[in-house]
């Protein structure tokens, strides 16, 4: 799978108790893919109204970019290999 900065896709993240498949976006860039095995994405959330700190982002373009719903950005990264890229949204 060719991924790149950017893109929206689905990744298990851990979380409290179990892993939860989650929309995540690309924050690696090419010349990092190039160069390693693995991929950086950041989660998409939902839940609109813990979407509030400075680092978190709603974003205005959610549906062109493939989401169902209103997402926002959060700076929650995770480092992943490129084969637990579960799919690909937009």
């Amino acid at each position: 799978m060719n991924l790149s900065p950017g893109m929206v896709v689905t990744v298990y993240f851990e979380g409290a108790h179990t892993p939860k498949r989650r929309p995540a976006l690309v924050v690696s860039t090419d010349l990092y893919h190039a160069t390693r095995p693995d991929i950086i994405v950041a989660v998409l959330t939902t839940n609109l109204p813990v979407a509030n700190t400075p680092t978190d982002y709603i974003l205005q373009d959610w549906a062109p970019a493939g989401l169902r719903y209103p997402s926002a950005f959060r700076a929650y990264f995770e480092c992943s290999d490129a084969s637990d890229i579960l799919s690909t949204i937009g």
